[in-house]
């Protein structure tokens, strides 16, 4: 589509949006990446319903909260499930005095979790939510660590009666005939440091709460200390140590690329491209795995072959990068360096590579998808529909498990994506096993993907392969530029806000993990099932805790 199109589209669309909810709209703002609409902080519920309901944003997919000198504010990041680059973002002013505005937990139930951190880190209050508590710090805390005036040199006590068992008649009890079972925050089947308050009803699960924050990391707070050009790039690899830093680094290179009007060329975009998908199989095979080891409990056999098949890939990639784990190797404007040499032998491994993982792809089937043990384990358990996925804000193999055709790389390209044959993998069973079968299919299609980038970099002229583009040494975008990127990360979109405001650092950056929503449908899979159940729902959601806490 032409850029003269593409804007009149854009154009009436927006109009329409606008239009929709005409009465409730104070002022218009432009974000770099979308049209805004700011309202009034008693609205809220109404505008979302309508743009929900009548314009087709669907996915709520991130919430922002900040302050400024004169006021809070919330950011609510509206896009469509049917197409991502249809962008509204919704602005909610609150009281400097008295920050609160109204909740949007009843329109779009992710909303839930991403207010309650609200709430917990900023200190803005959300008026009818249905689980006022903070989520990341203990009840007992003093203050909010992103607002202005907070002390952190205050001293601060978590008392004991915040870990007290669930009083019958609360959010995760049916009745005074229930038990309480915790389970994590450390252990093995938590994958990461996860609580599980687990309400039973003899065997079955009536209610579910998982309780993070364990390792709140400050990883937002630490990027806005960060210069854009130099200091921020080597924190992203830290949200996931399952191996896919990579694409963790585009998703804010990516976003400060489009802030500050940074063109990436072309031959960077494909060795992009085949590192993130490289860190794509990384990652998916330590999740295949770890299912295994949950789910029936396989590690001589399941488990141990997915990690040979980590290390495979791990050797090409640390060739690449030269680290195992914390990559550091994209760099705003492309990459670091260009392919390690002798480059025909290093081509030449990813080729030898991609030959022998067909027939090991096959094994792992025999291995897992079709063990009648695992099938009788995931098949129908941890359903999940379609339109409970899209309203919890989930997304990669989470929600293409329940048959919604989403991912960023091909409906928002960006990279060499769109340049490339591949295809979209979706399962419609809405169950653990499709989530499982997901993974792995996807796998196949990284293979694709990196085979047609190999094809690509062999013939590459040599005069024209340009890693990096002419980057000024200090970015200063724009006093109060906003900006909401994604990528299509190896749990679903890993989407970064920023707010600039005219130095060399964000004054607002925000992290959108997949996994935060992704884990909010936890109980809509769990209750009314059994304590394996959960523990295989759990596991099909191959949630890390680095990006959930963040």
């Amino acid at each position: 589509m032409s850029t003269e199109l593409l804007r009149e589209r854009d154009d009436g669309e927006t109009a329409d949006a606008f239009s929709s909810i005409r009465e409730l709209v104070t002022a218009r703002e432009t974000h770099v990446n979308a049209p805004a609409a700011r309202i009034r902080p008693d609205a809220v519920q109404e505008a979302l319903s309508t743009l929900r309901d009548e314009a087709g944003y669907d996915h709520l997919a991130c919430v922002t909260a900040q302050e400024y000198e004169n006021r809070y504010e919330s950011v609510y990041h509206l896009r469509s499930y049917d197409d991502p680059t249809r962008e509204l973002s919704v602005v909610v002013p609150a009281d400097k005095e008295d920050p609160v505005s109204e909740s949007a937990a009843s329109v779009f139930r992710t909303a839930d979790w991403h207010e309650r951190e609200a709430y917990d880190l900023v200190g803005i209050e959300y008026d009818g939510h249905p689980d006022p508590r903070r989520i990341l710090l203990p009840e007992t805390w003093q203050g909010h660590p992103l607002s202005a005036d907070y002390d952190k040199d205050q001293p601060q006590i978590a008392a004991l009666s915040e870990n007290e068992p669930i009083e019958p008649g609360s959010s995760t009890a049916t009745g005074t005939d229930t038990m309480l079972l915790n389970i994590g925050p450390h252990h093995p089947a938590t994958h990461g440091v996860l609580h599980l308050q687990v309400t039973l009803d003899g065997e079955t699960v009536v209610g579910v709460e998982p309780d993070i924050g364990y390792i709140h990391r400050c990883e937002e707070q630490m990027a806005q200390s960060g210069t854009y050009r130099h200091q921020i790039m080597p924190y992203p690899d830290r949200w996931d140590w399952g191996g896919a830093g990579l694409l963790n680094e585009w998703a804010y290179a990516r976003v400060a690329e489009d802030l500050a009007d940074i063109e990436v060329p072309e031959y960077a975009q494909v060795i992009r491209t085949m590192s993130a998908e490289l860190s794509r199989i990384l990652s998916h095979m330590l999740a295949m795995g770890a299912y295994a080891l949950d789910v029936i409990g396989d590690f001589t056999a399941t488990f141990m072959y997915a990690i040979q098949e980590r290390e495979r890939v791990q050797d090409i990639v640390e060739d690449l990068t030269g680290q195992r784990l914390m990559f550091n190797y994209f760099r705003l404007g492309g990459v670091a360096w260009d392919l390690p040499e002798p480059r025909e032998a290093f081509l030449r491994s990813i080729r030898e590579y991609l030959d022998g993982l067909p027939r090991r792809i096959e094994e792992y089937h025999d291995l897992l998808t079709r063990n009648e043990i695992l099938q009788l384990r995931t098949v129908d358990t941890g359903t999940l529909p379609p339109e409970v996925a899209k309203s919890y804000g989930a997304t990669g193999p989470v929600v293409r498990g329940s048959g919604v055709e989403y991912d960023i790389r091909r409906d928002d390209p960006y990279g060499y994506y769109d340049e490339l044959d591949w295809d979209v993998i979706t399962e419609d069973g809405c169950d653990n096993y499709s989530r499982l079968l997901v993974r792995m299919r996807e796998v196949e299609e990284s293979a694709k993907i990196i085979e047609q980038c190999v094809d690509l970099l062999e013939d590459w002229p040599e005069d024209e392969r340009t890693v990096q583009a002419n980057v000024p040494r200090t970015i200063r975008p724009d006093d109060d530029a906003e900006i909401y990127r994604a990528v299509e990360g190896a749990k679903g979109e890993l989407g970064i806000y920023i707010r600039s405001d005219g130095t060399d650092k964000p004054a607002r950056f925000k992290i959108r993990g997949p996994s935060f929503s992704n884990l909010q449908t936890l109980p809509e899979m769990a209750e009314g099932e059994s304590i394996p159940d959960l523990i295989a729902a759990l596991g099909s959601l191959d949630t890390i805790m680095g990006e959930v806490d963040r």
